[in-house]
């Protein structure tokens, strides 16, 4: 699906950057959800499925998440709410590195999906958080959950339950964006960032996503039989012997 919402740049054949382009302040309808969870589903399936730089157009939002005008067309709601949450299982399971360049205000579903993100770099100037409870909506299950997750419940409860929003410095400290750069740089630190994660090797770094994503909802025996087959995977992997030699040759003359 195609929009103009939604600008797709390929910066080289490893590295895309889609950048969300609905002013005023880049919020989510359900066709721009619909665009982004086609253009990932398209870049899944390659065979290399490239990293991704996401970010939004302008200097002042990333995300204002979604587009409240649709909550007045409840059934819209509803079915928007269901697309999200499909984009957001999307984003968590992109086999290929995923960073952020957040470059304003990452609020609500902006929020979440800075959270599903591998790395975050964030302008010095962002505010993030989830205002929603201040505004009569509430996030996506998902995302709240995520965000316990990754923040920790103490940190989760004290954005969701406040609805206030804090700044770039907060979030690094509380773990929820990996590195602050300048208005004018942010966007070249993550493609750099991004770059840097494409050039480790694939299938583990894919495997490493996984195991992240999956381990907590699985018992010993589910996590040993998942080692197992990643371990198979991997020890026939050319590229992975490679590494393997290489770190062996430098322990030998060193």
């Amino acid at each position: 699906m195609k929009t103009d919402e939604l600008i797709c740049t390929h910066i080289d054949a490893d590295l895309v950057q889609l950048t969300i382009n609905r002013p005023p302040a880049n919020a989510l309808s359900e066709p721009l959800i619909t665009a982004l969870i086609s253009i990932f589903s398209d870049f899944a399936q390659q065979s290399v499925p490239p990293g991704i730089v996401l970010t939004g157009a302008g200097e002042k939002f990333f995300c204002a998440g979604g587009d409240i005008n649709e909550v007045a067309d409840h059934e819209l709601a509803l079915s928007r709410m269901e697309a999200f949450h499909a984009f957001l299982e999307q984003l968590e399971q992109y086999p290929s590195p995923l960073v952020c360049a957040v470059n304003g205000y990452a609020v609500g579903a902006g929020f979440e999906m800075v959270l599903h993100a591998d790395y975050v770099v964030a302008s010095a100037n962002s505010r993030l958080g989830f205002p929603e409870i201040n505004h009569g909506l509430l996030p996506a299950a998902k995302g709240m959950r995520h965000a316990a997750t990754l923040l920790g419940q103490r940190a989760a409860r004290s954005l969701l339950f406040s609805g206030e929003l804090i700044t770039a410095g907060d979030a690094l400290a509380m773990g929820a964006v990996d590195a602050i750069s300048t208005r004018d740089e942010v966007l070249r630190d993550a493609l750099a960032k991004c770059r840097e994660l494409c050039s480790k090797e694939r299938q583990l770094f894919a495997a490493i996503k996984r195991t992240l994503r999956e381990s907590a909802r699985m018992n010993d025996a589910a996590l040993l039989q998942m080692t197992l087959d990643d371990l198979r995977g991997y020890l026939g992997n050319a590229n992975t012997a490679d590494a393997r030699s290489r770190f062996l040759t430098r322990n030998r003359k060193a």
